[in-house]
């Protein structure tokens, strides 16, 4: 598939998404969260996924004044048809996605672009990022799930706090409060974002799927549901020729090296 707003690069077995905007500060018009969407719907071969920003901003937020949402924005209600028929369904499936996520975030992660990065498994912040959701500053409320994403990071709170004052969080401040795994040099950004992305694909697959579907349960399920969930992982990734070779390579006091299968 060929895209517009986004670019899409494939080495061996990581796929990297970059936002392709830069002249807009990477704001995301509904064209662009579909084609996010697409490339995550199908993702081949690829074992982990890198998403960044071109230029000098991650993603300053929706955009929906771009060409191909005129029909959407002459109804009534325009916003919210664009959240359903876009912007959630790209959050939605990069959180499903069966393989790790990491996001390099390079200048503004603003509304849905903050969702985004935190829609991420790993998400690292050049330390003159920041996060906003400036919503209120328009009268508007958070969307593309920041509301549970924040919450569930932080905090009541500091999720209160971001969403009701629009202050912006810079990316060292984001760490501390764990909102986000680390906050590097700028122009460290992209080798360690990377480095990590190559860990990921180079990991146990399987392993790491089901271990993101077991902490997806563990947020809003009970001890029991996952317990049930973690023992039927154990029996799947057990299962998995990727255990097989990890179990080889620790009697053999060797590195293991994982096929994702």
């Amino acid at each position: 598939m060929s895209y517009e707003t986004i670019t899409f690069e494939k080495d061996g077995p990581l796929t990297t998404i970059t936002l392709n905007r830069p002249d807009r500060l990477n704001a995301m018009p509904p064209q662009m969260a579909d084609e996010i969407g697409a490339a995550f719907y199908d993702l081949g071969d690829a074992r982990a996924v890198l998403i960044t920003g071109a230029g000098k901003g991650f993603c300053s937020g929706a955009d929906l004044s771009a060409r191909g949402d005129r029909t959407e924005r002459e109804n009534k209600g325009g916003s919210h048809l664009a959240l359903q028929n876009h912007y959630n369904p790209a959050i939605s499936l990069v959180m499903r996605a069966p393989v790790p996520v990491i996001c390099a975030v390079n200048g503004p992660a603003a509304g849905v672009g903050c969702s985004l990065a935190l829609a991420a498994d790993f998400t690292l912040a050049g330390k003159s990022a920041y996060f906003l959701q400036a919503f209120v500053n328009i009268g508007l409320v958070p969307d593309g799930g920041s509301t549970w994403l924040l919450a569930r990071a932080i905090g009541r709170a500091r999720a209160t706090r971001m969403m009701m004052l629009g202050e912006k969080i810079g990316a060292e401040q984001a760490e501390d409060w764990g909102l986000i795994y680390k906050a590097v040099e700028d122009d460290a950004l992209m080798a360690e974002a990377k480095a990590l992305a190559e860990k990921l694909a180079n990991g146990p697959t399987l392993s790491l799927a089901t271990m993101k579907r077991n902490i997806a349960t563990a947020m809003d399920g009970t001890l029991p549901e996952i317990l049930v969930a973690e023992a039927e992982g154990q029996r799947i990734a057990g299962a998995s020729a990727d255990a097989m070779e990890g179990g080889m390579a620790f009697l053999q006091k060797r590195k293991p090296e994982f096929k994702g299968k």
